[in-house]
């Protein structure tokens, strides 16, 4: 418990180098950056891309699952709020999350927002098949990140780097095809590990990062700190397990499961214990467009979390730590 503590106070420092708002006070609205939007959401840095995202981002499988008029909503309410990050995936509903963003945001908003899709194509011709498919879907001759989409365990990274995927990911960089590239995966950390032992051509890494983390295959622990010294953007997701803390099983879906929210933390509990951590920002994956103004004026008021606040969290939860809770663990 000492060692994690010490741990975690070491990566709450590091954050303090990110924070991008007036005088690094995040709920400051009145010093916020504004664009011709209005005011945005508190700034983070984003690694060595020199680059400054909304702590806050859209999780664009849920913009998927919508229905097009509360997708629409979601996604004028994620603006009006201050978000300019959106994440969506070629995966994602065969495709159909990023058309939705190609018709609801692209066509007024492009110039405004930080647009990130992903691959989980297994060879260089689907990849390249996935980045013309996902370009067009989205409306955009380019992208701001693209990320190789998933990664598993080692096997499934040596097997991406033999066919050619990371080659790929460079050449659309070269080209302009999109800004920035990254990795993502919440399976288990070896696989991170292993993209980073390979390589370091990556900007961002997306990852699972919540409060039971700590206590199991932690990519917390294991995989940040490298991110942090590599100055790679972190991008976290799954900040309430992908509905595994409202005792969820599936993707994106509540159960029956015990619960982690309510029954031993609060949503603002679990998402401001991330966003004391270093990463540049959250993706968040609302049910719809009272769920999205929720998160937002959690950002808003955010606030630092001290050492004792963060260890009282994790020991209220430590116990249901897990592949019950966190369900796409490997």
């Amino acid at each position: 418990m000492i060692d994690r503590r010490a741990f975690l106070k070491s990566m709450a420092g590091l954050t303090t180098g990110i924070l991008l708002s007036s005088a690094c006070a995040e709920g400051d609205e009145e010093n916020s950056p504004r664009d011709r939007l209005g005011t945005l959401l508190p700034t983070r840095k984003f690694g060595r891309t020199g680059e400054a995202v909304t702590m806050l981002a859209v999780g664009g499988w849920h913009i998927g699952d919508m229905d097009e008029k509360e997708a629409q909503k979601t996604i004028e309410t994620a603006l009006e709020g201050g978000v300019r990050f959106f994440d969506t995936a070629e995966s994602y509903q065969n495709g159909g999350s990023e058309s939705r963003l190609g018709k609801l945001l692209v066509p007024k908003y492009r110039d405004d927002v930080f647009l990130m899709t992903k691959t989980t194509a297994r060879d260089a011709n689907d990849a390249w098949k996935h980045l013309e498919g996902s370009l067009a879907r989205l409306n955009t001759d380019r992208l701001d990140l693209w990320q190789v989409h998933a990664v598993r365990n080692p096997a499934d990274v040596d097997e991406r780097i033999n066919n050619g995927i990371f080659e790929v990911m460079l050449e659309a960089k070269e080209t302009g095809k999109t800004r920035y590239i990254g990795f993502t995966g919440h399976s288990s950390p070896d696989a991170h590990q292993r993209v980073l032992e390979k390589s370091d051509i990556f900007d961002a890494c997306q990852l699972s990062m919540n409060l039971v983390d700590v206590s199991y295959e932690s990519f917390i622990e294991r995989i940040v700190p490298t991110l942090v010294e590599r100055n790679i953007g972190v991008i976290g997701m799954k900040a309430l397990a992908n509905g595994g803390f409202f005792g969820g099983s599936q993707h994106g879906r509540h159960g029956s499961n015990p619960k982690v929210v309510p029954n031993r933390v609060s949503v603002s509990e679990a998402i401001r214990f991330v966003w004391s951590l270093p990463v540049s920002t959250l993706v968040t994956g609302p049910d719809n467009a009272e769920q999205m103004q929720e998160k937002i004026d959690i950002a808003k008021d955010f606030t630092g979390m001290d050492d004792d606040e963060r260890q009282r969290l994790i020991e209220k939860v430590e116990d249901m730590a897990g592949t019950t809770v966190e369900f796409y663990k490997a």
